[in-house]
């Protein structure tokens, strides 16, 4: 046991929160921390996002959620993640026109889509074709390209809608129909994913500002399974398309970015068994149920997800606006008002998180359950790009390389196969 004292240095960031520094602990001790999960463990310093779960705060380089919610877009805030500050008019132009300039994919991808069968899941397409992107700019290939970061960036964040509308038209035996520049950008993403051939869709402004507002209050949550994926290959000078490509695949997994389908599933169950929400609320309250309130509690936020006030304001508002009448609306208010009075709910601290609403309102949109996982990462792509760019921007960094215990079997030695018996383990 190694009884070695180290003395090691608090970092306090800028809002005062606390972290010990344990970089030259295996050196100076031998020793290294274990920390399943990484829980406890900060990964790195970043400047992008910042978390207090326990007061439920949420800010983009220092700005308030409610705020850009309220005063920005998808696009302005997509900017201000990438490169820290609000941008000036003429920078929001040339970002745009970039978007613009880039909206259209390789002729030669369209043969790639078809290669898909028909049920593919669009998060396996969406990951495949960011990386087959990348094959289509040479430049992007090999080390980090500093100098065109700008056109590449842009060109990510436009053509993953591109790519996830395409996907969405193959899974249906739709015909594809192109980006129009004269659209802005959650515009055109819903024209490509409703129009046809001969009739464009009706773009209503409660519809673009409803999805608009999703994509923004998804553009980044810190440290989370998919953004740590993405700062983990970009460490290991992988291009942009690829690091982007390995966060899609991370943030698939039903534990992280599938929450919000969970929670249609649920209330579809709900709706279909004839329950109004009381029978499934008591159920949920008793482990041997086997149900599970899916879209309640978070795994940082120990208080009301602040993106969650937001986003059901904004699905009132649409289905006011729209005259919508949804079972599943109802039935989740009545979920939401059971969960913040029941003793049983507010003593554990599970509130609705951003995933109970945004669900109801890509349902109210028209967009189909497998895509919900996919506009979160159009909405996440914004943050995946802001901390692939700290990794590159760090001249001092290297690969990430997490250490582990091993547990398994001490040092034995190859026993030749005839000598092994019978009942030698399979």
């Amino acid at each position: 046991m190694n009884s070695a004292t180290l003395e090691l240095p608090v970092i306090v960031g800028s809002e005062q929160e606390q972290g010990i520094d344990i970089s030259r602990l295996r050196a100076a001790t031998g020793c290294i921390t274990l920390d399943e999960g990484y829980a406890n463990t900060g990964s790195c310093k970043s400047a992008i996002a910042y978390i207090d779960g326990e007061r439920g705060i949420l800010r983009y380089r220092g700005y308030p959620i409610e705020e850009l919610a309220e005063r920005s877009t998808f696009i302005e805030t997509a900017w201000l993640l990438i490169y820290g500050e609000l941008p000036r008019r003429d920078q929001i132009r040339r970002f745009s026109d970039l978007l613009t300039e880039n909206e259209n994919l390789h002729e030669d991808m369209k043969y790639h889509f078809e290669g898909f069968p028909s049920n593919a899941h669009p998060m396996a397409i969406l990951s495949a074709m960011i990386n087959a992107s990348s094959c289509f700019y040479p430049g992007l290939m090999g080390a980090a390209n500093r100098e065109r970061f700008d056109i590449h960036a842009a060109r990510l964040i436009s053509q993953v809608r591109t790519i996830a509308a395409f996907s969405y038209r193959k899974s249906r035996g739709l015909p594809i129909i192109y980006p129009k520049p004269i659209y802005k950008y959650t515009a055109n993403f819903l024209h490509m994913m409703f129009s046809e051939p001969y009739q464009d869709y009706e773009l209503k402004p409660e519809v673009v500002r409803a999805l608009d507002l999703i994509f923004l209050l998804h553009a980044d949550h810190e440290q989370n399974c998919s953004t740590s994926t993405v700062r983990m290959v970009a460490s290991s000078q992988s291009n942009l398309f690829a690091s982007a490509a390995a966060g899609v695949c991370a943030l698939w997994g039903p534990l992280h970015g599938g929450a919000n389908q969970a929670v249609i599933e649920m209330l579809e169950t709900i709706v279909e068994s004839g329950d109004d929400g009381s029978k499934f609320i008591a159920a949920a309250k008793t482990k041997a149920s086997g149900k599970r309130l899916m879209g309640f509690g978070h795994r940082v936020y120990k208080h009301y997800d602040p993106r969650a006030k937001i986003i059901k304001t904004v699905c009132d508002q649409l289905f006011a606006s729209l005259e919508l009448r949804d079972p599943l609306l109802d039935v989740a208010k009545r979920l939401e008002e059971a969960a913040l009075s029941d003793p049983y709910f507010v003593e554990r601290k599970l509130y609705p998180n951003v995933d109970f609403y945004s669900g109801i309102i890509m349902r109210a949109i028209g967009i189909p359950k497998e895509m919900f996982t996919v506009i979160f990462a159009i909405g996440r792509m914004p943050g995946w790009i802001a901390n692939f760019k700290e990794i590159i921007d760090d001249t001092q960094g290297r690969i990430y390389r997490p250490r582990q215990i091993y547990v398994g079997a001490p040092e034995r030695h190859y026993v030749p196969l005839d000598a092994r018996g019978p009942s030698a383990p399979r």
